[in-house]
């Protein structure tokens, strides 16, 4: 059984990476501002559909895989750690936009609304660098199942997303307007997430391989 501070632990860094600016935030807050909360709530369905994905591919192989060939587990701990750097300097960059300055989108049926935040999540590799590349750091054989713990850990996630994701859809539309108005603070909201990525891929990088 993982213990609870190493699952609180995770929970905070999923939390801090569905915070960080990503193609799930933007299309979110955009397809809830062009077409309504529905749209964005069905939307979100359709992104957890894709995290499902995400967890059980992980969970049936691929974090096994990456924690017992030492070789295999360091370039991908490295390349999650520059893909975090390299996030963070997008955020922070001359004219990078934020997310809360939504995109106008089309309107679609439900059944593309869901397809299309499936697809939106299933090919995000911050998501991807996520799970292989944190997530295993969490898992260890003395805790039990690697399978189980892959499990357990990405219904951790996915429940901090949907959280999150849920009230940023239903608060969407005030949260741009208001961002608008205080553009001082959209700055800041950006420069804070730059900060949090770039704390999150030293820590990476810094994360010694656990013994399974």
């Amino acid at each position: 059984m993982i213990p609870l501070n190493e699952l609180f632990l995770f929970a905070t860094a999923a939390l801090l990476m569905v915070l960080t600016p990503g193609p799930n935030m933007i299309y979110l807050i955009s397809r809830s501002i062009s077409q309504g909360r529905r749209a964005g709530v069905i939307s979100l369905f359709g992104v957890i559909a894709g995290f499902l994905v995400h967890m059980f591919s992980t969970a049936v192989g691929l974090t096994a895989l990456f924690l017992t060939v030492p070789l295999a587990y360091e370039v991908l701990k490295w390349a999650g750690a520059l893909y975090l750097l390299w996030l963070a300097w997008k955020a922070v960059r001359s004219g990078a936009r934020s997310p809360f300055e939504a995109k106008d989108l089309p309107i679609d049926s439900m059944p593309k609304l869901f397809l299309m935040g499936f697809l939106t999540n299933v090919l995000n590799p911050k998501i991807a660098v996520f799970y292989l590349a944190i997530l295993p750091q969490f898992i260890s054989s003395q805790h039990g199942s690697v399978f189980f713990q892959s499990i357990v850990l990405g219904l951790t996630q996915i429940t901090v997303s949907f959280t999150v994701n849920l009230l940023i859809v239903l608060s969407a539309s005030g949260i741009a307007s208001w961002f608008l108005r205080n553009l001082t603070w959209l700055a800041i909201q950006r420069y804070f997430m730059g900060f949090v990525l770039t704390v999150l891929a030293v820590r990476l990088a810094l994360e010694q391989r656990r013994n399974v």
